[in-house]
């Protein structure tokens, strides 16, 4: 089921790379040139940005989704532990001579 998720999830992220890289940016020259036609139809500048832009949302939505269903996905089937727990790991002691004499 994971696996299944993780594809989705994938395949929805490059979507997205897709779909906002093919937007136009407007940060920088906010309303300089600007197109010419001046349309608001379907496939105009206006209404080409407003399909891109709900396509956006659309694709973060499901990405959110996604993201979420793997977190849950990961965790679940897990026994909660506490470190408090666990026994004691005893560190072995050093020995008092070193194994090889050094000098005669």
């Amino acid at each position: 089921m994971a696996n299944i998720v993780l594809v989705i999830h994938l395949i929805i992220a490059l979507a997205m790379m897709v779909v906002i890289l093919l937007q136009r940016s407007e940060g920088g020259a906010l309303g300089i040139g600007g197109s010419g036609s001046g349309g608001t139809g379907l496939f105009s500048a206006r209404g080409s940005a407003n399909a891109l832009t709900r396509t956006t949302a659309i694709l973060a939505v499901c990405f959110m989704v996604t993201s979420i269903t793997l977190a849950l996905l990961a965790g679940s089937g897990r026994e909660s532990r506490s470190i408090l727990d666990a026994p004691a790991v005893e560190t072995p002691a050093a020995p008092a001579e070193p194994a090889v004499p050094l000098s005669q």
